[in-house]
């Protein structure tokens, strides 16, 4: 296979959550790099992953991440690491929309496990 850019523009799309988009910058069995998109006062469920280490960077506004019953604000141009078994949640408390790359390895689709409140 040869090269090929890819961007929001010819990645693979698909809608999550309430109004939030990702798409598939990589996608191999090995790894993911989905760039996504969360409005203003969305948020993910608080989960954990079996297996998958992920890394999430924000390109565009704050990200508030919750792991672990800790909540942390992740700036523009700054991510944070969440390890396999670490409870988690990305919440967008912000007045824009939050933009952010995560790079999970391996893929973390059909490795989550959602927690009880």
């Amino acid at each position: 296979m040869s090269a090929q850019i890819i961007s929001t523009a010819n990645a693979d799309h698909y809608t999550w959550g309430n109004r939030c988009d990702g798409w598939f910058l990589v996608r191999t069995p090995e790894l993911n790099i989905i760039e996504e998109r969360m409005p203003p006062g969305t948020s993910e469920t608080r989960h954990h992953h079996v297996r998958a280490r992920q890394f999430f960077f924000v390109l565009e506004g704050e990200l508030t991440m919750e792991i672990e019953q800790h909540r942390l604000t992740v700036h523009a141009g700054q991510g944070i690491e969440v390890a396999p078994g670490q409870q988690h949640q990305a919440i967008n408390r912000g007045p824009t929309p939050l933009r952010i790359v995560v790079t999970s390895q391996p893929p973390s689709h059909g490795d989550r496990i959602e927690e009880t409140p």
